[in-house]
């Protein structure tokens, strides 16, 4: 596996913290190997906003965010004016841990994601919570965990 950039400072290297990020060693096949890992409970970035917050770790190659999204909570009506768009124009890559979400695409298309689904979702979307249950999602993407609900972002 290769690699590219440097990792914060704070991230852990082979189980050690270290000042610059993590050491890279030279692997069996002559490639750079790393190990960097974060806690989920100290995330690195949070962003509040109504019914919901983003918490968000960021490591070499993975930007992973957590989205908690409260009952009543719609992203037309909650992001939207923070960020000044008509629609959701992050790309997602998700998880759904808890909860229920429903997701209407700016072309009419529509779907409800739910606990163990996995789904990808093309910036252009509003979306919702479904139900009295606070929807948890674990999103891959990046630009959710990097411009998420910053006024510019999405």
């Amino acid at each position: 596996m290769e690699w590219w950039g440097s990792a914060p400072a704070g991230a852990a290297w082979c189980g050690r913290e270290t000042e610059t990020g993590p050491a890279e060693a030279s692997g069996a096949e002559g490639r750079a190997e790393m190990l960097e890992m974060k806690i989920l409970d100290k995330p690195d970035d949070r962003r509040d906003f109504p019914r919901g917050h983003l918490e968000a770790v960021h490591l070499t190659g993975l930007d992973f965010a957590v989205g908690t999204f409260e009952p009543g909570w719609r992203w037309s009506e909650s992001v939207a004016p923070i960020v000044g768009t008509r629609s959701c124009q992050v790309h997602h890559n998700g998880y759904v841990v808890q909860g229920r979400l429903h997701v209407l695409m700016d072309d009419g298309e529509e779907g409800e994601v739910g606990p163990g689904d996995v789904f990808v979702v093309s910036p252009g979307h509003d979306a919702w919570v479904v139900g009295d249950e606070q929807c948890v999602v674990y999103d891959f993407a990046g630009p959710m965990a990097q411009i998420y609900a910053k006024p510019d972002g999405g």
